[in-house]
């Protein structure tokens, strides 16, 4: 499939639909499994590591995962239950892996923010 260029959108912009889509995307696909971190109701699209400090995993299907309200705002994330249902779902040696890379830098480009936009759509 071969993607158009969307030059008329800033960068910003485009970073925001991706991760407005990719986040509808997770949690869809979690509704039924509920809170990674305690089991309630998915109203969120949680980061293990924010996307703030960690660019790389911004879209990553492992470090972003449904949570619940209370969860991921009030509790900023709920991490060390966060890290139990990683291992739970994924296994510890993936949760090990995301960890060794969560501090890598990632400029996310036009060609793949269009691409995640279509993929996750």
């Amino acid at each position: 499939m071969r993607l158009k260029k969307n030059s008329t959108t800033t960068l910003p912009k485009l970073t925001a639909k991706a991760q407005k889509i990719f986040n509808a995307w997770v949690r869809n696909r979690d509704k039924e499994n509920g809170c990674i971190s305690c089991g309630a109701e998915v109203q969120h699209a949680g980061h293990y590591f924010s996307v703030g400090h960690h660019s790389a995993l911004r879209f990553d299907e492992y470090n972003v995962n449904g949570q619940c309200l209370r969860c991921n705002n009030f509790l900023h994330g709920n991490l060390i239950r966060y890290r139990q249902g990683l291992v739970n779902k994924y296994g510890e040696n993936k949760v090990l892996l995301l960890e060794g890379t969560a501090h890598k830098v990632k400029k996310w480009t036009r060609l793949e923010l269009d691409w995640i936009i279509s993929n996750y759509k």
